[in-house]
């Protein structure tokens, strides 16, 4: 199998991190291989195979919007996203990817189905104040809703990504890296926006996006 030594590598790092190393990705530079056998043999250990992430502490991938997949790819192969996710997995992993990789990829996950996270879950109240900020932002605080760019049922659209039934605590670790440092420079609209949430809001929007499904 093309990747199969690769991929025991990477399976063996996974046990110890949850994800591949930086040093153990950099086999990955063979512009030959297929975008959807890099899906299905190295990004799958943390993505899932389908793109539903089964650990929250990796973003689900399914149905995702290519055009967002693709700036992300292409901001960590030039090692422009900072968070911590970034440098310890992304960047290693997307340093050898092509530019026809990284669109197969996109294309590969967006045609994928989005599943809710099995264990999600939350109190009535805390779903209720997610919706309202979701649906209607912070208005006393200048927030718009969260709707206005990533559509009304969370699918996202073009460079805003899907959060429908992202991991809750994906989005607050993202939210955070948003509000509290310029660890992603493509996100400036959200970091003005972020500032503004106070811990209760992001919990809050977190939680009810997890619950949500995308129609």
């Amino acid at each position: 199998m093309v990747l199969s030594s690769l991929t025991l590598a990477v399976a063996a790092a996974a046990f110890g991190a949850g994800c591949s190393t930086i040093e153990r990705s950099r086999n990955l530079n063979n512009p030959a291989v297929p975008a959807q056998t890099l899906a299905l043999q190295v990004c799958s250990i943390c993505h899932g195979v389908d793109g539903n992430a089964a650990s929250p502490n990796f973003p689900s991938l399914a149905a995702q919007q290519p055009a967002y997949v693709v700036e992300q790819l292409t901001s960590f192969r030039g090692h422009n996203r900072l968070d911590p996710a970034g440098f310890e997995y992304m960047w290693g992993l997307s340093r050898g990817l092509t530019d026809e990789q990284i669109k197969g990829l996109a294309a590969y996950y967006a045609s994928q189905k989005s599943v809710p996270p099995a264990y999600r879950t939350g109190n009535p109240q805390r779903l209720s104040d997610g919706k309202e900020i979701f649906e209607r932002g912070v208005p006393d605080k200048n927030i718009p809703a969260c709707m206005e760019c990533h559509g009304t049922d969370g699918q996202g659209k073009d460079n805003f990504p899907r959060v429908a039934n992202q991991h809750a605590d994906y989005l607050v670790k993202q939210l955070n890296v948003f509000q509290r440092t310029d660890e992603r420079p493509e996100g400036a609209v959200m970091k003005v926006i972020a500032h503004g949430l106070t811990p209760e809001n992001i919990e809050a929007v977190a939680a009810y996006l997890e619950a949500v499904a995308a129609k």
